[in-house]
């Protein structure tokens, strides 16, 4: 794969949750690329194992483990896993989330028809069911908090490592429409900053990457019409992004390698590093 630098990784162990989807592969790819080797951790052995299969055909090493992140026990066996396989982890992206229907208004604004009782259709502030913004505030807290605990003991007992999370451009910006992803992220990106700080002691950095908007096969059908299009949501997007574009997969590896590299980021620990086209710095006009 092309890189726009190298780092150099080898000797290094890495895990990368969420590993078989569009962002977290490409950052599994890239880590390998430098000569770490990768496990793949997903909820879907066949993703995981697909995209391990990939990295070997690249001239690679990495192996694709099934995990479930709101899981510990499923956690610990992985680790186990990966011990036996490579040894103990140095590095770990924790890439596992997304977003639930169930924790998703249907309107963007309050209206008084909407405070005045349910409207058929319609999902309102007032309609959000509480075991779906759990799900979601789960995933991705949670799903960060529990592999964080398993794979950075070894990390804590060596001396060494470090943890990329993997916050969104929701954490600065909430967007209408998502509030249990919106602040779920945002407990990302402070949990990132608590983490930092606490893990400093014994040696290891804790960053992470807010991602602006990247089509994914999670947020597709909601920015893009079946015929390639823009829905009014990705045009509105587009719209307040100064750079006019969706974020491609390989816009994430600078800041990816930057972090991950003991000499590059020695010094750099507690940050959430956008990777945004601006979007965080645009008011709007």
């Amino acid at each position: 794969m092309s890189l726009p630098f190298k780092v150099d990784l080898k000797g290094k162990v890495a895990v990368v949750t969420g590993g078989g989807g569009i962002l977290c592969g490409k950052m599994a790819e890239a880590i390998a690329a430098c000569g770490a080797k990768v496990a793949v951790l997903d909820l879907r052995l066949e993703a995981a194992e697909k995209l391990a299969g990939s990295i070997k055909a690249q001239g690679g090493t990495a192996i694709g483990v099934a995990a479930n992140v709101l899981e510990k026990e499923s956690l610990v066996k992985a680790e186990e896993q990966v011990r036996a396989a490579f040894g103990p982890c140095d590095i770990l992206v924790n890439g596992a989330g997304g977003n639930h229907p169930k924790g998703t208004t249907s309107v963007e604004f309050m209206s008084k028809e909407h405070a005045a009782g349910p409207v058929e259709g319609v999902t309102s502030f007032f309609d959000l069911d509480p075991k779906g913004v759990e799900f979601v505030f789960n995933l991705n807290f949670l799903g960060t908090l529990l592999p964080t605990q398993v794979f950075s003991r070894s990390m804590a007992e060596r001396g060494k490592g470090t943890i990329i999370n993997i916050s969104s451009m929701n954490a600065f910006c909430p967007l209408t429409k998502i509030p249990a992803y919106s602040g779920a992220k945002a407990a990302v990106s402070n949990f990132t900053q608590w983490l930092a700080v606490h893990m400093s002691k014994v040696g290891i950095r804790v960053n992470a990457i807010a991602p602006g908007f990247f089509l994914t096969d999670q947020n597709r059908a909601l920015l893009t019409n079946p015929d390639g299009s823009l829905t009014a949501r990705g045009q509105k997007i587009l719209n307040n992004t100064p750079m006019g574009r969706f974020g491609d997969p390989e816009d994430l590896l600078g800041a990816l390698l930057w972090l991950v590299d003991e000499k590059a980021a020695a010094f750099v620990s507690g940050v959430v590093v956008p990777v945004d086209g601006a979007f965080s710095a645009y008011s709007g006009v």
